[in-house]
């Protein structure tokens, strides 16, 4: 028997129209971490309005289900350990997700690429090792690694330094079949 006024039923409307956005959202982060970009696409999929969704965006802001700098940090830490991308392809991966920039490259200088770059080109002179000649096996690996994302001074960095090891296990193997 209550008679219910406009403002009572706006009212109502946004906040019926607020939980089930969060519960869309929330439905969305429990698969793996998202960005900010990520999760308001999602709801813009759903109709939500757009005044709800950013109220939305910032309750998951401030209670900790989204943030893009942490979504940032762990996608750059675990190609550190895993990985095989380099810091521009990252870059972009993470700027389509909505990363600003600015955000991305402050977190880009808490890691050193050396060993991944070392590590990938390890990888591609195993794959190439005695199916190229040396300048050539040389170009394609400093290709590869510029291609995943290093610069061409890390990719040179890596490959020379693939180089004198290969170097040194020649002279140690040649001192071993000379005794």
């Amino acid at each position: 028997d209550k008679v219910i006024s406009e403002e009572e039923l706006k009212e109502i409307q946004d906040f019926t129209q607020f939980s089930y956005g969060k519960n869309l959202a929330l439905y969305h982060l429990s698969f793996k971490a998202r960005t900010e970009k990520e999760v308001r696409e999602y709801l813009k999929k759903y109709d939500i309005d757009e005044k709800i969704v950013s109220q939305v965006i910032a309750n998951l802001k401030e209670d900790k289900w989204i943030n893009d700098n942490q979504y940032a940090y762990a996608i750059i830490n675990a190609n550190q350990l895993s990985g095989d991308k380099g810091p521009y392809v990252l870059t972009q991966k993470l700027v389509q997700k909505g990363v600003s920039k600015f955000t991305i490259a402050e977190i880009l200088k808490e890691f050193d690429f050396s060993e991944v770059a070392q590590r990938v080109a390890n990888k591609l002179l195993k794959k190439y090792e005695g199916k190229l000649p040396a300048r050539a096996l040389q170009d394609k690996i400093i290709q590869n690694l510029t291609n995943k994302g290093f610069s061409y001074s890390d990719a040179k960095i890596a490959f020379d330094y693939l180089d004198s090891q290969v170097d040194e296990e020649t002279k140690i193997g040649r001192a071993s079949c000379r005794e």
